[in-house]
């Protein structure tokens, strides 16, 4: 095992988790800022050269873990592992944001779906091999073919 550590937070307009957009159909297009700890600086450089980011961050704010839960997209159990749910066994979470710019320690991005202040694990650029119409949705797609019906 290892011991996680923040590399910086989240500078979000989202104060509490009822604010997030969740469900079938819901946009993550608000932007905020990813302030990185000035001891990582370093490890930002060449970053300006992407579009997309992977953010690993901390479900800081989550208690607990349940293995099956009802998400609010769908109105039947599932795994937590087929969900993006807060309440994980190791409380992690993955966004892919948009990065509009880099100010020093400060990127700016759009796509957050995390509280101010959240901790900030790792980055990654997105890089994706896979195909769109290789791509499978799961019971996602289920749960949207169902709403539109």
């Amino acid at each position: 095992m290892f011991t996680s550590r923040s590399i910086g937070s989240v500078s979000s307009p989202y104060k509490a988790t009822s604010e997030i957009p969740k469900g079938l159909g819901a946009k993550h297009e608000v932007e905020g800022v990813l302030k990185i700890l000035p001891e990582f600086e370093a490890g930002l450089a060449d970053i300006e050269g992407f579009s997309h980011l992977f953010v690993l961050w901390e479900f800081d704010r989550s208690e607990g873990f349940a293995l099956v839960g009802t998400p609010p997209s769908d109105n039947r159990p599932h795994g937590v592992f087929a969900t993006r749910s807060p309440r994980r066994p190791n409380p992690i979470g993955l966004t892919v944001v948009e990065l509009l710019r880099r100010e020093g320690v400060n990127l700016h991005v759009r796509g957050v779906d995390m509280l101010d202040g959240t901790p900030i694990l790792d980055i990654k650029p997105y890089l994706s091999s896979v195909p769109a119409d290789k791509l499978r949705r799961g019971w996602l797609a289920e749960a949207e073919a169902r709403q539109k019906q």
